[in-house]
């Protein structure tokens, strides 16, 4: 009997990076057309960024289906293992609701299925840490009761370069979306409790980076016990400028950088650069 953690592709961790953590991922998918890629699997990154931009359409996302978790949670069953899941918020997808039904239809109690309120590096930290306490020998009960706690912690913000793409993937009202774009405006937002809200709005990425660390000290103290992550859709060139700034501002030593991947990209757009960490 062991422990199995499961999380979904928004996390940003790799197929490869999966594998050297112990973990199992479940893609979700993004859409050009008529043709359907599993992030991570069936498409690249870098390939998906160069598909995004020559679009005439946006493409559209969807979440795994319940038999893409019922598999690994009929495995985990035979095997007698708890399931730990942590999925993206489900006010942004549907995917939570899926590994729901799975467990239904697997018939097992052991399985803990966790909506991170959150996602991409945010959603990480959660994986992460659940990874540190199942190694050190937690019970599957003492995990959940920290990651729950954890989640309430988690802050995420970001600068995009433009609100259209969350408008347009349903993620953000019109009004909110035509306030961000006057005047060239760069708009910052945030991720709690799983919904999108527009926290500034700076003009110019110099300005737009000062605001996230201003706010970010606002917030209060980072707990220095947990990674700081930061994300980049599309090239990392604004990122830089943010783990410049952040070390300058807020003192802050290691910051780990990663891409975001293609499901999050879609709703984000090119350009955008995000911190995610915990605070006190």
């Amino acid at each position: 009997m062991g422990i199995r953690i499961i999380t979904d592709t928004t996390s940003d961790i790799s197929m490869e990076q999966a594998n050297e953590m112990n973990i199992t991922l479940v893609p979700l998918k993004v859409i050009f057309g008529d043709k359907e890629y599993k992030e991570g699997i069936d498409i690249t990154i870098e390939g998906f960024y160069e598909k995004l931009v020559k679009a005439e359409r946006l493409p559209t996302t969807s979440q795994p289906s319940p038999d893409d978790f019922l598999e690994l949670f009929k495995e985990g069953k035979a095997a007698g293992d708890s399931i730990i899941v942590m999925v993206i918020a489900q006010k942004l997808s549907g995917t939570y609701q899926s590994a729901l039904i799975a467990k239904e239809m697997a018939d097992y109690d052991d399985i803990h299925i966790i909506d991170s309120h959150t996602t991409t590096c945010a959603l990480r930290i959660m994986v992460e840490h659940a990874i540190k306490l199942r190694d050190k020998g937690m019970n599957t009960k003492e995990i959940v009761s920290q990651l729950m706690n954890l989640r309430n912690r988690i802050v995420l913000l970001a600068m995009v370069d433009t609100l259209e793409y969350l408008h347009k993937g349903g993620r953000l009202s019109k009004s909110s979306a035509i306030l961000g774009t006057l005047l060239k405006f760069k708009p910052i937002i945030n991720v709690k409790e799983g919904v999108i809200g527009v926290v500034g709005k700076e003009r110019g990425v110099n300005k737009a980076i000062n605001r996230i660390a201003e706010v970010m000290d606002e917030y209060g103290q980072i707990d220095t016990d947990y990674p700081v992550h930061l994300g980049y859709t599309a090239l990392d060139d604004k990122c830089k400028l943010l783990r410049d700034k952040l070390h300058e501002k807020l003192n802050i030593e290691e910051m780990k950088m990663h891409p975001v991947g293609c499901v999050v990209g879609t709703h984000a757009g090119p350009g955008a650069c995000m911190v995610t960490y915990v605070k006190k």
